[in-house]
């Protein structure tokens, strides 16, 4: 999913690789540690399947004055999205298997590029999400049931937190599934358009009721 990350942020302007590691690091948040040793392999992957392209910078570029010695030019290349990339990019989001939402890093890095997913889409993915979750606090208060006679105290508070975790990401999940439906139940009523001429019995602009429909202007 690094890959589908790197895509997602080139789809919004060029970088280079210091840029794109920060970036991740903000996008992602705390779900992964992105280092250059992992970084690098990717966009060389991505550059041989032609989904990103280089651009080598005019002579003297430097690099921003907070980002770590590195070795030759490789921080200066800026990486650029081609459009085989955005087509893969818009492929990848397009996916609502099991691999979207069983590993919750994965799912993670998913959610922090729905608005590159359609709607029913982001549906699946996150209801699936939610059925995989609740297996998992199934699991655990089933595990909980068999073991509160065994372990000590600690232990079991342990596995209270464990099960508290997956009890609010279950509501938490519940609460975007019930934020899109609404979205998606909106008619376009609700979004109107200003530049749809309205239907309120009036005539073409300029002009008052009845004018322009045939019927003659009251004397």
């Amino acid at each position: 999913m690094l890959e589908f990350a790197i895509l997602g942020l080139l789809q919004q302007s060029p970088m280079h690789g210091y840029e794109l590691r920060k970036q991740l690091a903000q996008v992602l948040g705390g779900l992964r540690s992105i280092s250059y040793g992992s970084l690098y392999p990717a966009l060389k992957r991505l550059h041989a399947a032609g989904y990103v392209t280089t651009d080598e910078p005019a002579p003297g570029a430097l690099l921003p004055a907070d980002a770590p010695p590195l070795t030759g030019r490789r921080g200066k290349v800026v990486y650029r999205i081609t459009a085989e990339g955005k087509e893969h990019f818009h492929e990848l989001a397009g996916r609502s298997g099991p691999e979207a939402y069983d590993d919750g890093g994965l799912f993670g890095v998913r959610l922090a590029f729905f608005r590159h997913t359609a709607a029913d889409v982001r549906l699946r993915i996150l209801e699936g999400r939610r059925r995989t979750v609740e297996r998992q606090r199934e699991g655990l208060r089933a595990s909980l049931a068999r073991t509160r006679e065994r372990f000590d105290r600690y232990t079991l508070e342990l596995q209270r937190h464990g099960l508290d975790s997956v009890d609010r990401e279950v509501r938490w999940l519940a609460e975007l599934i019930d934020r899109e439906l609404v979205d998606t139940e909106r008619t376009p009523t609700d979004h109107p358009d200003p530049d749809r001429p309205r239907d309120d019995g009036a005539g073409p602009a300029g002009t008052g009721p009845g004018e322009g429909t045939g019927r003659p202007r009251p004397t």
